[in-house]
């Protein structure tokens, strides 16, 4: 646990929990990021005036977004992504509680609150004008944290989409689709975030909330703003991930086709060939061209016709 207390004109760093309690008995501002659960970390919630159901959420894995008001503070569960280096998408709950005097914060893999606390260390400009702020300092990096993603899978597609018309249909095809298909799991895991996420900020930018001051509600509605185009553009790639591999399986019928036509002509052309070999080799003991002295040359001149007539008829009707 840290807590950042506003002393006067200065930010104060802490990882002691009775001097938090007191802080917090004297109404000053802080924030408090919560690290481990232990019981003294839990009695410390359960002084800040937090419901035992609240607790239990702070330090539970939620898979969808969430928000409850309580008399004395609001809780917000929201989420926030990053990628590994298999590009696999990976959700990150950030559980928020904001009070007037303060601010309590999870984040379980500390993508969000690591710059928060240098900007507070630098300046204690958010904790002088309120908690709410800090509240907002936070939730506003939350939605820049989906900005490298979304320019992740912009660079994703443009690749997918050179690969896709290069090996379709070839052996290195098999890859592609599985780029396909991992990325469209990703976008479509994203979209489910976002559409419970983009509902719970616009609540918080139309003011339902008590505990939001009339002053912040203009930069909530901006980041509200900025989360509605993360979603658009997820949903416009995961609109041109579906095109990249209807584009895939039509490419590969196209080259499939074009090897079944390929094998089909050939075929054909030695259909004939294969029917005057076999009509000259059943070694009969009538047949006039067997002792004929010209008929070996005669029956290969044949063959050679037919097969230059046929790729001749073929040409005529433009199917090679």
């Amino acid at each position: 646990m840290r807590a950042f207390i506003l002393d006067g004109e200065t930010v104060r760093e802490t990882s002691d929990i009775a001097e938090t309690r007191t802080a917090a008995a004297d109404k000053k501002s802080m924030w408090i990021d919560l690290e481990t659960q232990s019981r003294e970390v839990d009695a410390l919630l359960e002084a800040l005036g937090l419901h035992p159901l609240t607790i239990e959420d702070i330090w539970s894995d939620r898979p969808s977004p969430k928000i409850d008001e309580f008399p004395e503070y609001l809780y917000v569960c929201a989420h926030t992504v990053k990628r590994n280096e298999h590009g696999e998408l990976h959700t990150c709950e950030i559980d928020l509680v904001v009070a007037k005097s303060f601010v309590v914060t999870h984040d379980t893999m500390g993508v969000v609150t690591a710059s928060m606390r240098d900007e507070l260390l630098r300046s204690p400009r958010l904790l002088q004008r309120g908690a709410p702020w800090v509240a907002h300092g936070i939730l506003d990096r939350l939605v820049d944290g989906y900005l490298p993603v979304i320019d992740a899978f912009d660079d994703d597609v443009e690749k997918l989409e050179d690969d896709v018309l290069a090996k379709a249909g070839t052996p290195e095809g098999t890859p592609v689709l599985e780029r396909i298909l991992a990325l469209k799991r990703s976008l479509q895991s994203l979209r489910r975030v976002s559409i419970h996420q983009r509902e719970l900020l616009l609540r918080l930018a139309r003011g339902e909330f008590t505990c939001f001051p009339p002053d912040i509600l203009p930069y909530l509605r901006d980041v509200h703003d900025h989360f509605v185009r993360v979603g658009d553009l997820a949903d416009s790639y995961r609109d041109l991930v579906t095109s990249a591999l209807d584009a895939y399986l039509s490419v590969q019928s196209n080259r499939m086709n074009e090897v079944m036509k390929t094998l089909t002509l050939i075929s054909t052309v030695m259909l004939p060939i294969t029917f005057i070999a076999g009509v000259y080799g059943m070694n009969f003991e009538h047949m006039p061209e067997l002792k004929w002295i010209y008929g070996y040359p005669f029956a290969l001149g044949l063959m050679a016709s037919v097969a230059l007539a046929a790729v001749g008829f073929f040409r005529h009707k433009r199917w090679i």
